[in-house]
């Protein structure tokens, strides 16, 4: 009997309405439109490799699984095992398994047999498949055979977008100019930003104040003396 394959957890949240897409409209399509051929997404950290697995996950519902190889050094390849029946299979960081033969030749056999299945693939890495440092020539073939999109970082207009749907998520309103307040003093990658907005909101939520500039600066001045 084949062996079941383990369900990874979604992000609450990670659904393409969530996301900004910025110069990745494009993309944001061809996902939606359900491409037959294998697609294969590569950009830097923060860019939203994941955010639009899970997305493609979320709206497939039930015929979709999320499978991270970031997450799964610590498993056999074999772990990869009964994947392939799912109709969409969504595999993230890639190119993290780079170089380990096992690994590659696991990813080999599963291309094909998703293939043969029809099962739709989605990959996500830092780079494109030729990129990659892989050893075993028969899975850099397969790699290279998909369609690739690189994922465009976001410009501030569209860092605040992104920060707007987050805050959206969590039922705030977010004023431009308070997260143009944030761009201009802290770190302008979206995890990082994503991260402080999750903190400002439940600082907001204890004090029952809203997200104004005042208060940022005040939690950030009472964050920067506790560190110090």
């Amino acid at each position: 009997m084949k062996q079941l394959a383990l369900r990874m957890p979604l992000r609450a949240g990670a659904v393409y309405e969530s996301f900004a897409p910025g110069r990745n409209a494009e993309i944001v399509t061809a996902l939606r439109s359900n491409p037959a051929l294998p697609v294969w997404l590569w950009g830097a950290h923060g860019s939203g490799k994941t955010h639009l697995l899970q997305a493609a996950c979320s709206a497939a519902g039930d015929a979709a699984a999320y499978f991270p190889l970031n997450r799964a050094a610590a498993l056999p390849p074999e772990a990869l095992a009964g994947y392939e029946r799912s109709p969409l299979l969504c595999i993230d960081d890639a190119d993290q398994i780079a170089g380990d033969q096992a690994w590659e030749r696991a990813l080999f056999r599963l291309f094909n047999e998703a293939a043969e299945l029809h099962t739709r693939l989605i990959f996500a890495a830092a780079v494109a498949p030729r990129q990659a440092a892989w050893v075993l020539d028969d899975w850099r073939s397969r790699a290279a055979a998909c369609v690739v999109y690189q994922l465009h970082e976001l410009d501030d207009a569209g860092r605040i977008e992104a920060l707007r749907l987050r805050a959206a998520q969590r039922g705030l309103q977010l004023p431009d100019e308070t997260s143009e307040y944030l761009l201009r003093r802290m770190p302008r990658d979206l995890p990082s930003l994503f991260g402080l907005l999750d903190a400002l909101d439940e600082a907001s939520l204890v004090e029952q104040r809203r997200l104004t500039i005042p208060f940022i600066r005040a939690e950030l001045e009472k964050h920067a003396n506790t560190k110090s």
